[in-house]
């Protein structure tokens, strides 16, 4: 079984092309393509059969943005993994996307066999980051944390410094001797407590307040 793909791009011929590629990959197949967020919007609320795994989302859109898509399926769809396909490089805007929800940022120049590689560590992990990516992040946390102003559980902290690990959720399960039901549960809490959407948040906010260290 495959893993679907929506892709959202308001360029035709650039939208196919990405298409095409995502199909060759063997664990991967694309649903359809939209043009904006509002055409995924209307295609996601017409049928369940249209809710994909992932959705590859441009950020520069006419009707409905990549940002605006991205805070709207995070919103209404959390379980949906959305990732920037973008020739926007600017630190702001990578910061925007993944505020609003993304779980990775990529540039269309990207290499065939990273964009597998990163849809594949999604689905496993949870997310995908560059090593630029991942370095604005760190330089985006790196003020004083407020980490006090939230009790936190002993198991809470390990399990937010395994998430900092590339370990999947169920790995993190068997490094802390416990049913992946109870890591699913510190999770979802931990989002709720820091009002993080994803994964993405959660490393951002055990980096800022010291509860882990790259």
């Amino acid at each position: 079984m495959k893993y679907s793909v929506v892709v959202v791009d308001d360029h035709t011929l650039l939208s196919q092309a990405i298409e095409g590629m995502v199909n060759t990959f063997d664990k991967f197949k694309v649903l359809y393509t939209c043009k904006n967020g509002g055409e995924v919007k209307e295609k996601f609320k017409s049928s369940p059969r249209n809710i994909p795994d992932i959705v590859l989302v441009d950020v520069n859109m006419p009707v409905m943005n990549g940002i605006e898509t991205t805070e709207w399926i995070v919103a209404n769809y959390p379980d949906v993994h959305v990732l920037a396909l973008s020739v926007e490089d600017a630190d702001g805007t990578i910061l925007k996307m993944l505020k609003a929800g993304a779980i990775g940022y990529l540039l269309k120049d990207t290499q065939k066999e990273v964009l597998e590689k990163a849809l594949l560590e999604i689905m496993e992990n949870g997310f995908y980051h560059t090593r630029n990516v991942t370095n604005l992040l760190l330089d985006s946390v790196s003020g004083k944390g407020n980490r006090n102003q939230v009790n936190f559980k002993e198991n809470e902290i390990k399990f937010m410094r395994l998430a900092c690990s590339e370990l999947t959720y169920k790995e993190i399960a068997e490094r802390m001797f416990l049913s992946p039901k109870t890591i699913d549960g510190y999770r979802d809490s931990l989002f709720t407590k820091l009002d993080v959407r994803n994964r993405v948040g959660l490393v951002m906010y055990a980096i800022k307040n010291k509860i882990y260290t790259p």
